[in-house]
């Protein structure tokens, strides 16, 4: 079952339901405390004796025994999708629980099976039979139990049927040659780096702490579980195959789009999928201030009295250092020797902003191409030098840029960026390839196409810009673009406008300025640095009035909602302020008033969130959600009287509470090697000062009740909104009348995915 319970679970639920499952489990002698961060143990440990020791233990809790699950005979079962645009098949065979001896052979397998270019899955289903974009194949290892799955969406016209008989080529083949020890070293050197990724932060150190307790039985298995990791062996992951998956039973499901039987997998049974039926007021009223009662256990002292808060942490932006190279490149760096790794990004501006309006997706391919091999290597030779080395390194277009970004073992690092300048310098343009993902990323469209929260990200840009402006366009492109592209077009795109002139870089880890700057030489003699001129953007006007738009989505069981305008770029100086100004509206999780309202009094969402986003060339202030179909109109009228209601609200209290999450939160601000690099690139991207988080303290701190009901009259006017509805035009359209910002637009034509 899912954790969450099924639908008719979550109706027939009562409170005694609850109270009982909360007294049979939530009990000390269940309960496993991590603590971990800059603290002093023997003060933790006198709260923790304080706080804990008075709580009687609860019924015994005996560990369940091990039950791998059991399939008897392979069942295949299909289920056509209103939703679906591409076929999906989905295989799943029972394995073991986490740290099982065989639960690492299996990880090693399901990597080695399906991950890379030499993959035999990737060989079979996407290189020669051709039947969809990638594969993905992975071994869940729960408490009891665990499963291998393996999952092909193929392409749109594929009968799964061939999709079935090239996984069974691809096992069989496997299973005839097995796994060579350089692929097996490579798979482990990429298993090394991701588990010291998984320790690099406090949180993750705390809850490795705790899983190890809870599921080992020993809260230090950090040692002995990278030691399993690294002990697999090439008979191990053979040994695997044969136990777990040769001639096993497995579970197949067949998901097609509607009116598309043919295509699932022969011998399938229909599906028994439940889906909520859309009526109108059939949720139950009820009070939301009740409050269940309970009996409180004797305490020697006063728990309702919150105990008093230390003195915030006094936070450091950790020591920047700046270098420009001979060719002017500029890079930035933070030495930071705590895990041995390395992680690095080259910003190169540009990216959807340096491309036609009129032929999109160009960006996309060629920084994709980028990745598909270079002169001196095949894809294959290059994907498996980079992982040699338990490394990754990726490049993709944004809107603004192109991003090469990199994680590696400090040891690896030199030749890890030698692996990138030969990336950079010396692309393959494989023809094979070219033609690869062109097909991989019409997939990908296809795929928004059925995604309501794709359809409202790709048309709220364009209510936000307008259709000509290139600010609007998806990244991917349109089906008719990334059809018309050629070779030519990425080679035009990487001479003109992927130059060094453009390039900034950022370096944190266990490495010394010296080091970085050396391992850039060649990069800096080599780069073609000519200047490219980037186009200059102004931030079109709110409209006048709040219009309401509807992208009618048949049958969907939840409206999502992007409500907002266009409002400050970052560098605007009412930017930072008017994020503080929105953590009480929308930004603070519980502590946000739409949180409060549509979640926590009204149950209408699972989820709700509002901010002002910006960079150097777009800004938007946005409020997101998916609502409950029959809901739709009264969440929105929530969502405008919270809008039109905030600045006047807005308390002393509400302030309080907005300072002290902002300032403390800094303590953690700079924690992990990814947030450090994403304070370089805003250091470099917006010339802010090293200290910026210092500065945006002194913001918070000196904010007043009067300053934000300000900003908040200025930015946060519903009246001149975008009213963004994707949902179910047949049970809702006609009732968004209602919200009194007229009659909805149907915005279905002039926003459809094949086309924007």
């Amino acid at each position: 079952w899912q954790v969450i319970g099924s639908l008719e679970d979550l109706q027939n639920a009562t409170l005694a339901d609850v109270k009982e499952f909360f007294n049979r489990w939530y009990v000390p002698n269940n309960v496993t405390l991590s603590i971990s961060g800059d603290f002093d143990p023997d003060q933790a440990r006198e709260w923790v004796h304080k706080y804990f020791d008075e709580i009687p233990s609860g019924e015994a809790v005996e560990p369940l025994p091990k039950r791998p699950g059991v399939v008897n005979e392979t069942i295949k079962l299909y289920h056509e999708d209103n939703f679906a645009r591409l076929p999906q098949l989905t295989m799943v065979w029972p394995t073991v629980e986490m740290f099982h001896p065989d639960a690492y052979a299996l990880d090693v397998l399901a990597e080695y099976l399906s991950e890379g270019k030499n993959a035999p899955l990737q060989i079979a289903v996407v290189e020669e039979d051709k039947l969809a974009a990638n594969v993905s194949m992975y071994n869940y290892s729960s408490e009891l139990a665990g499963e291998m799955t393996l999952t092909v969406r193929a392409f749109e016209d594929v009968e799964l049927d061939a999709v079935q008989a090239s996984i069974e080529s691809a096992l069989k083949k496997f299973e005839n040659v097995g796994i060579s020890e350089k692929d097996l070293n490579r798979i482990k050197a990429v298993q090394e780096t991701n588990f010291y990724n998984g320790l690099s932060s406090v949180l993750g150190k705390g809850f490795q702490l705790a899983q190890y307790n809870v599921f080992a039985g020993d809260p230090g298995f950090v040692t002995r579980d990278i030691e399993n990791i690294l002990a697999v062996t090439q008979e191990d992951v053979m040994n695997a195959y044969l136990k777990y998956i040769k001639n096993k039973n497995f579970i197949a499901t067949s998901f097609v789009p509607e009116g598309r039987i043919s295509q699932v997998l022969s011998g399938s049974e229909i599906a028994q999928v439940v889906e909520e039926p859309i009526i109108q007021g059939a949720e139950e009223s009820f009070d939301p201030s009740i409050s269940a009662t309970y009996e409180k256990n004797p305490s020697t002292f006063d728990r309702s009295a919150e105990p008093p808060y230390g003195p915030p942490p006094v936070v450091n932006a950790p020591a920047v250092w700046e270098e420009v190279l001979g060719s002017g490149m500029r890079v930035f760096g933070i030495e930071n020797n705590e895990v041995p790794l390395v992680n690095f990004t080259i910003r190169v501006d540009g990216g959807l902003l340096l491309e036609s309006i009129d032929k999109t997706g160009v960006a996309n391919l060629m920084a994709e191409m980028l990745t598909r091999g270079t002169a001196r290597k095949t894809p294959a030779e290059l994907e498996d030098a980079i992982q040699q080395l338990g490394a990754s390194i990726r490049i993709g277009a944004g809107r603004e840029s192109i991003e090469i970004s990199g994680n590696t073992l400090a040891r690896n690092y030199d030749k890890t960026i030698d692996l990138v300048t030969e990336m950079i310098l010396e692309p393959r343009w494989d023809t094979t390839e070219f033609n690869l993902l062109k097909s991989e990323t019409i997939s990908s469209l296809q795929q928004q196409m059925a995604s309501p929260n794709s359809i409202a990200s790709n048309a709220y840009r364009i209510l936000l810009y307008g259709k000509d402006d290139i600010r609007s366009a998806n990244v991917l492109g349109t089906m008719e673009s990334v059809n018309e592209t050629t070779m030519k077009d990425l080679q035009d795109y990487y001479k003109n406008n992927f130059s060094q002139a453009l390039a900034t870089m950022h370096v944190v880890g266990d490495i010394s300025q010296s080091a970085v700057v050396s391992s850039l030489e060649e990069i800096s003699e080599k780069w073609h640095s000519e200047p490219v001129s980037l186009p200059q953007f102004t931030l079109p006007e709110s409209q006048e009035k709040a219009t309401v738009y509807f992208y009618d989505v048949p049958e969907a069981k939840q409206s999502v909602l992007r409500i907002g305008y266009p409002a400050l770029t970052a560098n605007d100086p009412d930017y930072y302020p008017a994020n503080v100004a929105n953590y009480i509206l929308g930004g603070g999780g519980f502590a946000s008033q739409l949180t409060q309202v549509l979640r926590e009094s009204k149950g209408y969402t699972y989820g709700i969130f509002s901010d002002f986003s910006g960079t150097e060339n777009t800004g938007q202030f946005a409020i997101s959600s998916g609502v409950r179909t029959n809901i739709t109109l009264e969440a929105t009228q929530e969502i405008r009287n919270i809008l039109e209601n905030y600045g006047a609200n807005f308390s002393e209290a509400d302030l309080e509470t907005t300072k002290s999450y902002l300032i403390k939160s800094n303590a953690r601000a700079f924690e992990t090697a990814w947030a450090k690099l994403g304070m370089l690139e805003n250091i470099s991207a917006y010339d802010w000062p090293v200290d910026y988080v210092k500065e945006r303290e002194k913001i918070v701190e000196s904010m007043t009740v009067n300053q934000i009901k300000d900003l908040a009259d200025q930015y946060l006017d519903p009246g001149k909104m975008i009213w963004l509805v994707v949902g179910d035009k047949a049970t809702q359209y006609d009732r968004m009348d209602d919200l009194g910002y007229g009659k909805p637009i149907l915005i279905n034509d002039i926003t459809s995915p094949e086309n924007n």
